[in-house]
């Protein structure tokens, strides 16, 4: 038998109660005291090292600045998703007030700045959003950097709850700078001269599993975007020497300077293209040109763009690239593009929703003296609408739901589907998803209307799915 200890062991709820409670990680400054009784700290081995990533940001920034396709690729991105612009809603009236105020405020600027957001989370995988907020409850936004962030803190048991985020140093020698604590609606308040604390918030793309930052969407690009610009250079300098020539002209002299003479008269008018030369049999011109073999060249380009295009999930055409691609080729090639795109923007919709939210409760905790119908409610429901990422979707969604109406309405009729499932298929086929039960129950409150909905009779021809037009 294995020998006995002396000392009593203690149970895993024995260990569980002497872990530290939220304010006691809160209170923790220092590295040394960033460790857990426990278990101790929970690193992470899947992200970058801070010099790989700094690089790789680095890259990023210089090839968006510098590089056609990259900065394409970003700009794409952000027209899609943003699109014409982000609308925000919310039923609560003195809510919706306060985010109109906040939305439109000369400082924050929301309608511009979500498009350099979405541009810095494209460019570097990360967005950091810095939060100040007043006195008087109005807050406002900054995007900080990504390279500007060297560590985030996070709670030693979990990655996805950070506490603080830690600047990069200055110049060496320097005092180390204050981090910026992570936002957290649970301890967050006024201090008692009024105002809170910055506070930031991080948002990650392309992020692995068990992993603290985000990915660049061009970070599996530069090197191919590095190859197929240095492949472009040196096809252009190869057509520029292509063309190049020189005249050889082959005489007899009768000393060295006469050579040179005919040489500096020649240099100094040399012929013109398509000009015309009589020489005589003592004199005989010739032309001295490379013999550059580069017509295949064109095929190693295309297979450099379509690994580039491959990457950032765009098909060619959308490249300035059309590979002789049909317009049946080119729609089948942009429905995964759309579904990646409407992945982003519901991403990016959501993480403004966060953000408006903790605006909301800071705004709320300052109202807190004022009339209730005056008060900004922290738990009010804030919706927002993004742009339609392809009109030809709202074309084709429109005959579909115009021609399920009347198979549905047959169906209900014969009490084979409830209300329910004629909701359920009609969203469906309209492209959106809906509360049913909250939907039903809002229309039985509305009750019926004075005059009965009749429905359209189905267009007669065919349409334009592009453009919704009758062909």
């Amino acid at each position: 038998m294995p020998p006995s200890s002396s000392a009593p062991r203690s149970t895993w709820w024995e260990r569980l109660r002497r872990r530290p409670t939220l304010a006691q990680h809160q209170a923790l400054t220092t590295p040394a005291e960033w460790r857990d009784p426990w278990e101790g700290p929970l690193l992470t081995t899947r992200d970058r090292g801070l010099p790989d990533r700094r690089t790789s940001l680095e890259q990023a920034l210089e090839a968006w600045r510098v590089n056609p396709l990259a900065r394409r690729i970003v700009e794409l991105t952000t027209q899609y998703v943003v699109g014409g612009g982000i609308a925000v809603s919310c039923p609560h009236a003195s809510t919706a007030r306060f985010l109109r105020a906040f939305w439109e405020h000369p400082l924050n600027r929301m309608a511009v700045r979500v498009m350099e957001w979405c541009d810095e989370l494209t460019r570097s995988g990360n967005l950091f959003i810095l939060l100040s907020t007043d006195a008087a409850g109005m807050s406002y936004v900054r995007a900080v950097p990504a390279s500007e962030i060297a560590e985030i803190r996070a709670r030693p048991n979990d990655l996805d709850q950070p506490l603080a985020f830690w600047p990069r140093s200055g110049a060496e020698g320097a005092p180390p700078l204050t981090p910026w604590p992570a936002y957290d609606a649970l301890s967050d308040a006024p201090h008692r001269g009024g105002g809170f604390a910055p506070a930031m918030l991080h948002y990650a793309i392309n992020r692995p599993v068990g992993s603290q930052w985000g990915e660049s969407d061009l970070a599996p690009l530069l090197r191919w975007l590095s190859r197929y610009s240095n492949w472009l250079e040196d096809r252009a300098r190869l057509n520029r020497y292509r063309t190049a020539f020189l005249y050889v002209v082959r005489a007899r002299f009768g000393s060295e300077g006469e050579r040179l003479t005919r040489q500096q008269r020649l240099n100094a008018t040399p012929p013109p293209p398509g000009s015309i030369l009589v020489t005589d049999e003592s004199e005989t011109w010739e032309v001295l040109a490379p013999k550059l073999e580069a017509d295949e060249a064109g095929q190693d380009g295309l297979a450099l763009k379509k690994m580039i295009a491959a990457g950032a999930g765009l098909p060619l055409h959308f490249l300035a690239e059309p590979e002789s691609a049909t317009r049946t080729t080119a729609e089948a090639a942009g429905g995964p593009t759309y579904r990646r795109f409407e992945q982003r923007q519901r991403f990016f919709l959501w993480l403004l929703g966060d953000v408006l939210r903790a605006v909301v409760r800071r705004r709320a905790q300052v109202d807190r003296a004022l009339p209730p119908r005056q008060r900004v409610d922290a738990e009010a429901e804030i919706t927002l609408h993004g742009a339609d990422l392809s009109a030809r979707d709202n074309v084709a969604l429109a005959l579909a739901a115009n021609h399920i109406l009347a198979v549905l309405g047959e169906l209900r009729d014969r009490a084979l589907i409830d209300d329910a499932e004629v909701l359920r298929l009609a969203y469906r086929f309209c492209g959106e998803t809906a509360d049913i039960a909250d939907l039903l129950a809002r229309g039985r409150a509305a009750g019926p209307t004075a005059t009965p909905f009749r429905r359209p009779p189905t267009p007669s021809g065919k349409v334009d799915l592009l453009s919704g037009d009758p062909k």
